[in-house]
């Protein structure tokens, strides 16, 4: 057994790719690894690649008898499942429920708890949403401006990245400078949003009903006016609408090159060029939207791929920012699966006895 306790093992489910980071008892990173390639070409379906994940772990000390429990995080728990939980059957249902909500992504985190569930089906599971952490925005932050009825029902703003930005603000209230009371927070990556978060808790993000929304994005579009994307379906069918928003969109769109920021930066095109300067200025003119949501602005903090590791993409944003003072800014090293960890632990040790 692992130093303090049985491990806990971290999966995150995506369309195409697996990742998993296993943590022992005293929470520390002790094993990580990715199956890529799911549906194309590197593993048959979700089932292979997790057979393959857990014979990776299992040839680092840590197989599924073992653990203490799987920890999932889970892109959509709609406006029920706003707080970590032990998965049971009911959770299941209403993570199932979410589905068209988020149908690229709930659909592969539930195959990933039933292959669990049927591999070791007394090993406890939970679940850490990405929407939760924006439940605690008011309600004139969330709403559209729609008539309430059946046709309109589920269509709100639920925001995403919530353990990204929780993992951020868990950082810096342990951090020697604490926590800034209004903090303005940006997740830069492949997907990339803004955040608003006042007192520790979200009051306004970037993203919406779907992660299309907001900011320019790896592949996604962000923020389009709905005319325009009305348009798009008549001319192409929704289907393929959709697919061009969100996987032909964005940085790859616009330079035609790549999605990859390092790749951009090191081009020397025009497009490439272009295709960096829109991506600051969206994130930086988003961004600044969301400071009244706090009444001000005491730091500016950056996480993600992007946000940590790209230099001259923070100065070029925060340049867009001047105005708004001299205020700290911090770079957060991104830490989503050690969060997740720490909420499976504790929903262990508050609930020990669950089925």
């Amino acid at each position: 057994m692992r130093p303090g306790g049985a491990p806990i093992l971290v999966l995150n489910a995506g369309s195409s790719s697996i990742k998993a980071v296993a943590f022992d008892g005293d929470l520390r990173a002790v094993a990580r690894t990715e199956a890529a390639g799911i549906g194309t070409g590197g593993f048959r379906d979700h089932a292979t690649a997790l057979t393959e994940v857990m014979s990776r772990m299992t040839a680092e000390g840590l197989p599924l008898a073992g653990l203490r429990a799987v920890a999932h995080r889970v892109v959509h728990g709609g406006t029920r499942l706003t707080q970590a939980v032990r998965i049971t059957p009911a959770v299941r249902a209403e993570i199932a429920a979410c589905i068209p909500l988020a149908p690229l992504h709930n659909p592969h985190h539930l195959a990933a708890i039933d292959w669990v569930a049927q591999a070791a089906p007394d090993l406890p599971q939970c679940a850490s949403f990405d929407t939760a952490f924006h439940a605690t925005a008011p309600e004139v932050a969330r709403r559209y401006a729609l008539p309430q009825d059946a046709a309109t029902a589920g269509l709100m703003r639920y925001g995403f990245h919530g353990n990204s930005y929780a993992a951020m603000v868990d950082t810096l209230r342990h951090s020697e400078g604490g926590m800034p009371r209004r903090l303005l927070a940006l997740h830069l990556g492949n997907g990339a949003s803004a955040c608003a978060i006042l007192e520790g808790q979200s009051v306004a993000t970037t993203m919406g009903y779907s992660p299309l929304a907001g900011l320019t994005m790896g592949t996604r579009s962000g923020d389009m006016d709905p005319g325009a994307v009305l348009e798009l379906a008549r001319r192409l069918g929704v289907d393929a609408a959709e697919t061009l928003l969100n996987q032909r969109s964005g940085l790859l769109g616009l330079s035609g090159l790549t999605s990859d920021m390092r790749t951009l930066e090191a081009s020397d095109t025009p497009q490439a060029r272009f295709a960096i300067a829109h991506f600051c200025y969206w994130a930086a003119r988003h961004a600044a939207g969301l400071i009244p949501a706090m009444g001000g602005i005491d730091a500016i903090a950056f996480t993600g791929g992007i946000g940590e590791n790209a230099q001259q993409i923070r100065d070029d944003i925060r340049s867009y920012l001047h105005w708004v003072g001299d205020v700290p800014v911090h770079v957060i090293p991104a830490a989503e699966e050690a969060f997740i960890a720490r909420q499976t632990d504790t929903l262990m040790k508050e609930t020990p006895d669950e089925p």
